[in-house]
């Protein structure tokens, strides 16, 4: 049974954070808020838990999961990024955006897109997820929280609780998050593609073809 943590949506406390960090470093996956919707989320490292949520998802080879980094020098670490995709992710981060970058030789293999070699990045904009990178020190790999067949990600602490307690080891229970998924970006391509519009508002996007932002 996964373990569960009420914790305060502004000052989350540093206690429950700490035990959440040790179950990532264990190998554990976790729920937890984020400015868009709940997500789940796992060690970098950790290919047992990786594969845990891909049966969770149903997800196959193909399926971009989410880098979530603490700020833009992690984000430097795992993705190569040229002057004028810095200068986007500098305009709209942290907040509720996935940006789809050039991985770097630094990311496992296992984590890029299996025929793309690209990975998802993002910096989220939400107390928890923020004071969880700095306690784990490194970033932390993830994914929405929307289950197979279900029109909407689950949003509410309980009710994931209710309907993963066998499947994942601690839920953050950060309050509603909402259902609304982050806006997705490919900044591999020139010119940049919006994939999926959700919360981010797509004004910071306005003219970022390399030409209009070198």
């Amino acid at each position: 049974m996964s373990q569960y943590f009420e914790l305060h949506p502004i000052t989350p406390q540093v206690r429950l954070i700490r035990q959440a960090a040790d179950i990532v470093r264990a190998g554990g996956v976790i729920a937890y808020p984020t400015d868009s919707c709940y997500a789940f989320g796992w060690h970098i490292g950790d290919k047992s838990a990786l594969e845990r949520v891909r049966r969770i998802r149903r997800a196959d080879r193909h399926h971009h999961f989410t880098l979530v980094c603490a700020d833009l020098a992690e984000v430097g670490r795992f993705a190569r990024l040229e002057t004028w995709q810095f200068r986007l992710l500098k305009a709209c981060l942290p907040g509720p955006y996935t940006f789809l970058l050039r991985a770097s030789r630094e990311t496992p293999r296992r984590l890029q897109h299996e025929k793309r070699r690209t990975i998802g990045v993002r910096i989220p904009a939400h107390p928890v997820p923020q004071l969880l990178l700095r306690e784990l020190g490194e970033p932390l790999m993830s994914s929405t929280l929307l289950l197979p067949d279900e029109p909407q990600p689950l949003t509410s602490g309980s009710d994931i609780q209710a309907r993963l307690e066998h499947d994942i080891d601690a839920v953050l229970d950060g309050g509603d998050c909402g259902v609304v998924p982050t806006t997705v970006v490919d900044l591999s391509v020139d010119p940049p593609v919006v994939l999926r519009e959700g919360r981010g508002s797509l004004h910071p996007l306005v003219g970022s073809r390399p030409s209009e932002t070198r």
